[in-house]
């Protein structure tokens, strides 16, 4: 297998959040000459002559292709073995949902493709599901990407195309053509270009500080789609660790607690590698403590543990360990729910040629989220118990999501408005962790790229299908096994 390259510029910057050895490095930098903004437009305009825009237009499937579901089944050794059949059962849902769980497989695809070298804090897992609305320190919602698993240095390009391949996807799903199909992809690229382009102009501190805002998201829609953000927005508002104990405790002995679901929550009570599950959870959330700043920590030191349960979450990340834990403040009416998600390796690292230092992967998760997202939550941390690591969050504060439905063509206008700002999103994240001014250089001001990237998306969409297919000829054939439909929503 043949490692991408890709400019160092990231890793180093992902490096210096890591270790007070990079402190001396950090120094040295701030003499170092820095090339003009013209400059560096011209340098990534210059790349098209290695790596033309049109290259990234083909997909072609490698006469060595992996098999995709030998690739999941590789994955799932390390999951809890009897959550297996759930994400398959999840996966088989559409072909939407299995490009969702998939990025193992699609990654292993893209490092086959053109890239040009330049690096940005890669999602990993890009697709249209994996952003939403949250709420920033200040109590404002802020849109921007959600899932920040499988982050990592890595080619611009493959972000952008695993996005632009999911909205195609999702199109089809929704029961669009192949015209709406294809133009969704083009929004997405479309927007992305435009934007790096303004972040290439701006000051370092302004992309720093740049937030797409509730403001911002209203400003860019129709007024159709506008209705339909701001309900989503409304209920966001209306989301937060009130309405969550409401809806996933009920009281037991004058105190809350989680009820449970089999297989989807389950309070645990055997041992963990070992030692007991909730000594087990206890150690990990002491060495979570450690990771956040003091006054976090005494802010949460005025809380206890309340309970905890094993949560399914998602599609890709059904088998990995997550716990939510729910901790009770001033009284039962003050609750603090986190959601604690184990952290593996990222699927991207296999295919890069340089590779983190991080000690612990959840804290890979949580620099590249604060890189990225610029006001994450208060609570982000990161943590270790009996050799696995884990990154820990809230678990509902003021999250709001877009949700596709299937069969439903009427939805497909205000979609292709969505896919605008998650084009918009992601340029934000790779010109906080990127150069922009290279990239947008690059990208041009043509639509040249968006065309490209836009045929690249409808032959992904086809392997997809094809991927599906195989995935459900293995559950025909009794080579998976997939739980119940009922089990799994």
């Amino acid at each position: 297998m043949t490692l991408v390259k890709i400019d160092a510029n990231v890793d180093r910057t992902f490096a210096r959040m890591n270790a007070a050895t990079e402190n001396m490095e950090l120094l040295e930098s701030f003499t170092a000459p820095r090339a003009t903004v013209a400059e560096r437009l011209q340098a990534g305009k210059a790349l098209r002559t290695q790596v033309p825009r049109t290259s990234h237009a083909t997909f072609e499937k490698a006469a060595n292709r992996p098999d995709p579901v030998a690739i999941l089944e590789e994955q799932n050794v390390s999951r809890v073995q009897k959550l297996v059949p759930v994400r398959f059962a999840r996966m088989l849902a559409s072909p939407f949902a299995f490009l969702r769980g998939s990025a193992a497989v699609m990654t292993a695809d893209l490092s086959n493709t053109p890239v040009t070298g330049m690096g940005v804090g890669a999602c990993g897992d890009m697709h249209v599901s994996n952003f939403g609305v949250f709420a920033s320190a200040e109590r404002n919602l802020i849109f921007a990407i959600n899932d920040f698993d499988e982050v990592h240095p890595g080619p611009w390009e493959w972000d952008l195309k695993r996005l632009a391949a999911s909205a195609a996807v999702a199109v089809r799903f929704m029961g669009g053509d192949r015209v709406e199909a294809e133009e969704a992809a083009h929004a997405i690229v479309r927007s992305y270009r435009k934007r790096m382009r303004r972040y290439a102009d701006m000051g370092f501190l302004q992309i720093w500080y740049d937030r797409i805002d509730e403001r911002a998201v209203l400003d860019t829609l129709s007024p159709r789609a506008r209705r339909g953000a701001e309900r989503m927005m409304d209920k966001a508002r209306a989301k937060g660790h009130v309405s969550v104990l409401e809806k996933l405790t009920e009281q037991v002995g004058g105190e809350h607690r989680i009820i449970e679901e089999v297989p989807l929550i389950v309070r645990e009570t055997h041992t963990v590698s070992g030692t007991p599950a909730n000594v087990a959870l206890n150690d990990m959330l002491r060495d979570y403590i450690q990771s956040i700043t003091i006054d976090r920590r005494v802010l949460l030191s005025r809380y206890r543990i309340v309970d905890s349960a094993r949560k399914v979450v998602g599609v890709g990340s059904v088998g990995t360990g997550c716990w939510v834990v729910l901790l009770q403040g001033v009284d039962s009416d003050d609750p603090l729910f986190l959601q604690v998600k184990q952290a593996q390796q990222s699927v991207l690292a296999p295919y890069v040629d340089h590779q983190l230092s991080f000690e612990n992967q959840g804290r890979r998760v949580v620099v590249g989220q604060r890189l990225a997202q610029g006001s994450p939550d208060i609570f982000l941390g990161w943590g270790r118990v009996d050799g696995k690591d884990f990154y820990v969050r809230q678990l509902a504060d003021m999250k709001g999501s877009v949700k596709f439905n299937e069969s439903d063509p009427a939805s497909i206008d205000g979609f292709v408005e969505y896919c605008t700002l998650c084009g918009w999103a992601l340029a934000l994240a790779h010109a906080k962790s990127g150069d922009p001014a290279m990239i947008a250089g690059y990208c041009g001001n043509s639509e040249t790229l968006d065309e490209a990237i836009g045929k690249f998306a409808m032959a992904y969409a086809k392997q997809t299908d094809e991927d599906h297919d195989a995935l459900d000829k293995a559950r025909r054939t009794g080579r998976i096994r997939v739980a119940a439909q009922e089990m799994v929503k």
